[in-house]
């Protein structure tokens, strides 16, 4: 008997020392405190645009995509749609006549021009989008136009036909290179590359300006829209969201942030402030690629 209390004394002390608490993920709101998934969802339930911020590796940031993506359908008494970086606006028609049933999983699979990991992160949203006849935006540019930019700036864009011009963002198009995101990007590049190449943050911006017109051209007064993107695009409320207010500053936006961290029961301060909400996973999870 006395034996066996010893070994349960030794057992207690050796796993003293792990948390038997190891969370996926924890979520801040933009003020740094700790705040429930519940309460986010009624916050998402009441807005116009949701921009979900992602790590495109990251398992935790499609996960919960998803759950939001459910969570906030199962609870809207409105027009639910989706929208997404991941599909290029060239690649409208053939997600329509996927999601609408007319062409089968493998054409669409076969001919769209899919994201390596597809299958793994996008494809359960674009499912559930096809299973409850939801509309599925394709929101970026063509990246051929979006290197146009890169190579010459936005007057590049001027070069391209009427046709290509319907997957743009309207010319011309408005620009703020004192935008931190925007300055920090070609600041980046200087060291990078030896030079500041000052058409990349251009190249950034009308990927921004894009979905930005997507998403508004497919918007009504009573939807409610979830736009997914890497959290770059719309972090410290620029990008996405800077064009967007730009052009409407009565829409009502939250923005998700997902970021990796090796503490995240901590929040440091350069996270907080981020977004509306932010999802901090621990830097030791598995990513999908």
């Amino acid at each position: 008997m006395k034996l066996q209390i010893w070994l349960f004394i030794i057992g207690s002390l050796v796993f003293t020392g792990f948390d038997r608490h190891k969370p996926a993920y924890k979520l801040y709101n933009e003020n740094g405190r700790e705040v429930s998934y519940r309460n986010m969802i009624r916050n998402l339930s009441k807005a116009d645009i949701v921009l979900f911020g992602e790590l495109h590796d990251n398992p935790i940031s499609h996960w919960l995509q998803f759950e939001v993506t459910k969570d906030l359908y199962k609870g809207a008494e409105r027009n639910l749609i989706l929208a997404a970086e991941m599909f290029e606006a060239d690649n409208q028609l053939i997600i329509n006549e996927y999601v609408s049933g007319l062409i089968s999983e493998s054409r669409f699979e076969d001919e769209a021009r899919l994201w390596n990991n597809y299958k793994t992160d996008y494809k359960p949203l674009v499912e559930f989008a096809r299973k409850n006849s939801l509309d599925f935006i394709a929101s970026n540019i063509p990246r051929r136009y979006a290197n146009l930019v890169f190579q010459g700036g936005f007057d590049t864009l001027e070069s391209i036909s009427t046709e290509a011009l319907a997957f743009v963002a309207p010319l011309p198009i408005p620009y703020d290179p004192d935008l931190p995101g925007y300055k920090s990007m070609l600041e980046m590049s200087s060291h990078g590359m030896g030079h500041a190449n000052e058409n990349l943050p251009k190249a950034q911006a009308i990927k921004d300006a894009t979905m930005a017109h997507f998403i508004l051209e497919n918007w009504s007064h009573g939807d409610l829209l979830i736009h997914f993107h890497g959290t770059y695009h719309s972090d410290n409320f620029e990008g996405i969201y800077w064009y967007l207010m730009h052009h409407n500053p009565d829409l009502r936006i939250v923005t998700i942030s997902t970021t990796t961290s090796e503490a995240p029961d901590i929040i440091n301060d350069d996270i907080a402030g981020r977004a509306n909400f932010i999802i901090v996973v621990p830097d030791s999870m598995t990513r999908t690629f």
